[in-house]
Order: structure tokens, then sequence, then C-alpha cells
């Protein structure tokens, strides 16, 4: 607990005495600093001057700097380096360019004396600690090796084939290399030469013999396999690298070979040679995994799934048409779930052919996901034939767009993937998991790809239209009653279920606009099941979705039945407004929260549905906005609604007696739009005597906005002088009363008419003064005119300031 000083006097002291405590742990610190540095300048002057006794301590030396005489071992290995390549391009050109000009006994004995030597000068060198030359020369001698075999055959034996006699010569030189490493432990690079040079002799040899491809692959394979024995129980890193590396390129190009064969292949027993190749490369595989670190073990598994996958699934592949293709190849991956559980595999193996199951069966979903997408849509044609009768088959619905795939082996294979993730979700639960995470996820996707499927096996499998729409409706009843059982479901599932079944409804909804009768029914059934939702269902966000489905259900309705009575748009839209009015009327007597806000949101919206379709029709248009306007009048009724609600009442109405007068042909609207002010603004009057702090907007707006707007609006398209000139003095006189008052209502509607008045009575003297000046005048005067805004900038937005305040404190 934190001490507090009681009175200021003991605050005092506490601070002396952590004052008192800083200086003493600075004056240490600056003591250590000294003696450090003292330190520092001795040992630099003990390197700089050193005597003749004195002897560095065994296994220690003073670091060189970048300017010491000795040079750094970087600038050693570069020299190395470059003196290595000058004699190897040394050598290459003697081999290419001076072979010819010496005899037989001549040749001989240049390649022996210089090969012996090169072979034989890193051994002196390394007795005298010369490693990095030691290596340097090795390397030369390596590349005189293989120089030798070149003019070795030039020479001797010119007409051998060239694949047989490098697959010989590469044998030899990586036995030779072997030796020569193992001989000379200290040398890093002959090893590696040898590993590289071993991975040649089989694969050159089958070449030679003109053997297939399947057998060149096979030859790869078993050099990849050669290799596992240096890359696990070789003692240098550079060995095992340089054998993990070659393994792995073998054997991935082996892999390619097998996977290019399976799939040329056209029967099984065209398919089972690759087959064999690629399941001996899945067992290599493993073999590198088995004792491999972690992450190398992880890989091994995983490309071994691979192969066994790719050669599994050619020969099945083979036996069915392509469209049930992608299944075999998906069965295939799920084989390898109970073979990951084995115990005796080492995990990160297993975590491997996990991986490679999880990604061929995430490519299977891709693969399939486009026709499956084709058929889920398939039922959009049918908007521009509503109504056109009911089709014998689903698939009749598309009409001329029939793109929807021909095949039962896509949502077959939708349908697999979601049992594949509904077993891990149930083992993963089984295992102790919580059902969040990886858990989740999986029976989420479980429900999506099974949601999916449904839709796509009936249109694939063409079955009856009545058949269809039953069976869709039942999938969103389903898909509504897993979203409800939160918290038995997970709530991943639950949001996965509540999408599945909107998307679902869509489906189902444009199905049914084949038919006026399957249209009412199908909608019907969805409104009470989106309703059923919305009311059992705990979670915020899923009622809220619930709710507005319900409502947009209720549009749909609405609309259907101005269409079968043949309304035409306009007189529709008054239909339409019966689904805001029962979302009114039933704010008030719901009692969560929750679901009142999604469901007066939704109301909102198909009023502004009703008022797109009205649009067209100017007295159904202010019909329609005066019936808005008595539904958010009547939504204004409730305390907690009241100052939305009430201002979006006023501007409805005020819209509607616009609308009204111009679809009247009222020029001069002041004749209807006086009284309403008049009376307006004395209601406004009587409000404010009452109740002191009520707004000006609330008390004077709407009655002054009744006339001024409207008359603003004639007075822009009358060629008179009479009309702007009352407009200009009626606004001027409504301005100074807010001035006087402090009303900021009056204030702002009346400056802001009486402005664009005069700015329209000015627009033309405006623009005769500017095509008078010259073209330069009007850049030049906008220059000056920021110069002196930017000069005076701050006493401006003092000003501004200072007007918003001040109208800030009107009402």
């Amino acid at each position: 607990m934190t001490y507090k000083p009681s009175s200021p006097a003991e605050e005092l002291v506490l601070l002396d005495r952590e004052l008192v405590r800083l200086d003493a742990r600075r004056a240490q610190l600056l003591r250590r600093r000294a003696w450090l540095t003292a330190a520092l300048h001795a040992q630099r002057a003990r390197y700089a001057r050193p005597s003749r006794d004195a002897r560095p301590a065994p296994g220690w030396a003073p670091p060189a700097g970048p300017g010491t005489a000795s040079g750094s071992p970087g600038a050693q290995h570069v020299l190395l380096v470059l003196g290595g390549l000058l004699l190897a391009v040394a050598a290459i050109a003697f081999t290419l360019f001076s072979w010819g000009e010496m005899g037989i006994a001549g040749r001989a004995t240049v390649l022996a004396a210089v090969t012996a030597a090169a072979l034989a000068a890193p051994v002196p060198l390394l007795r005298r600690g010369l490693v990095a030359t030691a290596e340097s020369v090795a390397a030369v001698a390596l590349l005189l090796t293989v120089l030798d075999a070149y003019a070795l055959r030039a020479a001797v034996v010119p007409e051998t084939d060239g694949a047989g006699y490098a697959a010989l010569a590469a044998g030899v030189l990586a036995a030779g290399w072997t030796v020569y490493g193992l001989g000379l432990g200290r040398l890093r690079l002959p090893l590696p030469a040898a590993v590289v040079a071993g991975q040649f002799p089989l694969v050159l040899g089958v070449w030679a013999a003109d053997g297939s491809a399947l057998l060149i692959g096979w030859a790869l394979l078993a050099t990849a396999a050669g290799g596992v024995l240096p890359a696990v129980r070789a003692r240098g890193l550079a060995v095992r690298i340089t054998a993990w590396t070659a393994a792995g390129s073998s054997w991935g190009a082996g892999l390619l070979i097998g996977v290019g064969q399976s799939l040329r292949a056209n029967g099984a027993s065209d398919a089972a040679g690759p087959g064999a190749l690629l399941l001996a490369a899945a067992v290599v595989a493993l073999a590198f995994g088995w004792r491999a670190t972690r992450e190398a073990a992880v890989t091994g598994g995983a490309v071994a799934g691979l192969a066994a996958v790719a050669g599994v699934g050619g020969v099945l592949r083979t036996e069915v048409t392509w469209s049930w293709a992608v299944l075999a190849y998906l069965l295939c991956a799920a084989a390898l779930v109970p073979v990951s559980r084995i115990k005796a595999v080492p995990r990160p193996v297993r975590t491997g052919l996990l991986g490679t199951s999880a990604a061929v069966t995430g490519v299977s979903v891709l693969a399939v996901l486009p026709a499956a997408s084709v058929a889920v849509v398939a039922p959009f044609p049918v908007v521009t034939g509503v109504w056109s009768g009911a089709p014998r088959g689903v698939r009749d619905v598309a009409g001329a767009a029939g793109a929807w795939p021909d095949a039962v082996s896509v949502p077959v294979v939708l349908l697999v993937v979601a049992v594949l993730l509904a077993a891990a979700y149930a083992s993963l639960v089984q295992a102790g998991r919580p059902r969040t995470g990886w858990p989740t996820v999986a029976g989420a996707c479980a429900l999506g790809l099974a949601a999916t499927a449904v839709p796509v096996l009936l249109m694939t499998a063409d079955v009856p239209y009545a058949v269809a729409l039953a069976v869709d409706a039942l999938l969103v009843a389903a898909l509504l009653a897993v979203a409800v059982a939160v918290p038995r479901v997970p709530r991943g599932a639950a949001g996965t279920a509540l999408g599945c079944a909107a998307a679902g409804a869509v489906h189902t909804g444009l199905l049914a606009l084949a038919a006026e009768p399957a249209t009412y029914a199908v909608l019907g059934v969805l409104l009470v099941l989106f309703a059923g939702a919305a009311a059992r269902t705990e979670a915020v966000a899923d009622r809220a979705v619930a709710v507005v489905l319900a409502v947009l259900c209720a549009l749909a309705l609405a609309l259907a039945a101005g269409a079968s009575l043949g309304l035409g748009a306009p007189r529709t839209a008054v239909v339409v407004l019966a689904v805001p009015a029962v979302a009114v009327g039933l704010g008030p007597a719901l009692r969560v929260p929750t679901a009142v806000v999604p469901l007066e949101a939704a109301g909102a919206f198909c009023a502004v549905v009703a008022c797109g379709l009205s649009v067209t029709d100017g007295p159904y248009l202010a019909l329609v906005l005066a019936l808005c306007g008595v539904l958010a009048a009547a939504t204004a009724v409730r305390p907690e609604r009241r100052p939305a609600s009430g201002w979006v009442a006023a501007v409805l109405f005020t819209l509607a007696a616009w609308v009204g007068l111009g679809a009247l042909g009222v020029t001069h609207p002041e004749a209807y739009t006086l009284p309403v002010s008049a009376l307006a603004c004395a209601v406004g009057h009587l409000r404010r005597r009452t109740d002191p702090q009520a707004s000006s907007w609330v008390a004077y707006g709407p009655g002054l906005a009744v006339t001024l707007v409207p008359s603003l609006l004639a007075a822009w398209v009358d060629p008179h002088w009479q009309r702007p000139l009352l407009l200009g003095l009626a606004a001027l006189a409504v301005t100074l009363t807010g001035a006087v008052h402090r009303l900021q209502a009056p204030l702002l509607l009346g400056g802001g008419v009486l402005a664009l008045d005069a700015l329209h009575e000015l627009a033309p003297h405006v623009a005769q003064v500017l095509d008078a000046l010259p073209r330069w005048a009007v850049p030049a005067l906008a220059g000056l005119l920021l110069l002196a805004v930017g000069a005076t900038y701050e006493q401006r937005l003092r000003d501004a300031r200072r007007v918003r305040e001040r109208i800030g404190r009107m009402r």
C-alpha cells in the first residue's frame, strides 16, 4: 500500500529524502562510468603497444579493427575465393584450348601432375592451420577432377554415349570425393560435392538406357531415398543441408513426373504405375519426416499425404467421369484422417497429414463452388417473368439461362465435406476442446455447406417444382431452429445458420415468383418463420436480423398484393404503407427493447420504398408523404421517440404540402401556405409561453418553412419583380424578429431565404459585370480575396466562433 502524507510538512520531508537518495545513486553511477572509461583507455593502449613479455590468455585474442594490417576474415575469404576462381578459369581454358596441342603422354603427365598436386596440397595446409586456403585449393582440385573426366572422354573414348559416360563419371566422382572428404575430415566442401554428384548416376543411367518417364521417376525417387542416410546420419551441417536439399529436389521431380503420368492415364492399368510411384514417394517422404526436426517432419507428412492422395485418387479417377473426379480425390483425403490418429506415427507427421487432408478438402470445395453458385442463383431469371406459371421441374425456372450443372456430384461433394467437418467438430468437442476457435469454425462451415448443398441438389436433380419449394421452406425452418438454439449451439454456428436461412429465403422467394399462389404461400410461411425466430432467439444481433427479415417478407407480400389487384406502382405505395403502420402499432406493445429499434428501422425502409413507388405521381406522392407524417407523429407520441420523430413528422407534412401544391399547379402558394403558417406560428407561440425551454425550431420552424421555402422556389422562376421584393421584405422582417428576440429558427430561416432571394435578383447584374471585365480580372480578384482572407484568417476565425456561440445561445 502506498503511503499518503497527511500534511504538506510530511510530504516535504518525503521529497527531501527522495532527492538525497537520487543524488547518492547518481554519484555512484558517475564513479562507475569513470572507472569503465579508464579501463577502456588502458585496454586500447595495451593493444597499441604490446610488450615483449606480455602474452594473451589462452584461447583469447584482442579484436582486430577494420584498419589493422592483418585484415578481416571477410577480406581473407574474398581473396581466397578470387584466387580459386582464377585457377579454375585457367584450368578450364587449358582443357578447352591447349589440350589438343599436346600429345597423349604430355596430356597424361599434365593431368596426373596437376590433379595430384591439387589434391595433395590441402594436407600440409591443414597441418599449418591454413584451413581457408586449403578449402580454396580443394575446390580447385575437385574442379580438376571434373575436367579430367571430360578430357578423358574427349581424348580416349569419344565414341561413347554422353549420358552413359556422364552417369559413370558422376558415380566415380561421387565415390572419390566421398573418400577424399572422409580422409580430410576438416574440409567442408568434398562431402557436399559428393552428395550433389550422387544425384546423377542413376537418373542419367536410366536416361542412357532409353527408359520411360515413369522409370526416370523411379530413378529420381530411389536417388532421393538414398539421400536419407546422409541427411540423417552425417555429422557436418553443410552435408546434412546439402543432402536434404538434393533429396528434396529429386523427390519433387519424381513426384511431378508421377502426377503428370497419373493425370494422363486413360485407364486403371495405365494409372497403376504412376500410382505406385506416388505411393513410394509418400513412403520416402514419411521416412524423411520420421527422423527430422518438427518443421521438416510436418512438411514430410504433408507432402506424403499429398503424394498418397494423388496416387490413389489418380487410379480412382480413371473409373469415373471428370465430374466425379473431385469426389475421388476428396475421399482419398478423408482416408488420411484415420491414419493421422495412429499413435505410433510422430505427432508432427500426423499434423502434416491432417494439413494435407484439410488442404485437399478445401480445394475440392473451391472446385465445385462455381457450379454450386450457378445452381443457387439459377432462379434469378424468373424476375423477368413473374407469375408466368408453375413449371414442371425446378430447372425450368432458370429458363434460357440454364447454366446449372448437370451433375449430382457437386452437391454430393458439398455434403461429404459437411459430414467430415461435422465429424471433426464432434471429435474436438469430445476431446474436451471448448466450443470456440477451430471447433466453432468447423461446425459453422459444416452447417453452411450442408445448407448450400440442399438447393443445389434440388436443382441438379430437377425435382418437381412444388417439392423444391417445400424442401427449401423446411430447410429455412431447420436453419432458424438451429439459430434460436443458443446457448446449446455455439454462437458462430447460430450466426451461420441465420445467414444461411436468409440466403435460403431469398432463393425460395425467387423460386416462388414463378406462380402467384406459390408466392403468397412461401412469403407467408417465411414471415411466420422469421417472426417466430425473432420472438424465440436470445441473441440481440440475431433478433434484430430476424425482425428485419420478417418485415421484408411483409413488404414483399404487400407488393405482391398490389400487383394482384393491378393497382400500379403509385397506388401500391398506399398498400405498402400498411407494413410501417403495423410496425408503429407493434412498437409500444413489444416489451423487448432490442426488437423495437430494428422493427421501426425496417418500417422506415418500407416507407421509403412507398415514396419511391409513388414518385411518378404527384398527388399520390403527396398522399404518401402525408401518411408517413401521420405515422411519424404517431411514433412521436412515445416520450423516448418524441425528439426525432417530431422533426420527421414536421418535415414530412411540409413536403406533403409542397408536393400537393405543385401537383395542383398552384403558382401562388402563399394563398395556401400563409394561413397554415399563421396558425402554426400561433400554436408555437403558445407552446413557448407555456414551455420557455422549448426550441424555436420546434415552435416556429415548421410554420415559417411552410411559407418561406415554397415562396422562394416560386420566386426563382418568377420573371416579375413583385414576388421577390415581397419575399425579401418578409424574410427581412423574420430575420430582424429572430435577432431582436434571440430566436435561432427565425434568424437562420429568414436570413437564408433573404440571401438566396438577393442572390437571385443580383445574378443578372453580376453576370453583366463579369462579362464586361477582362478575363484576367476575375482570377486576380479571387487571388486578392484569398490573400486578404489568409492575412486575417485568425481574426475571421474568431469572428466566426463568436457568431456561432451567439447563435448557439439562442433558442
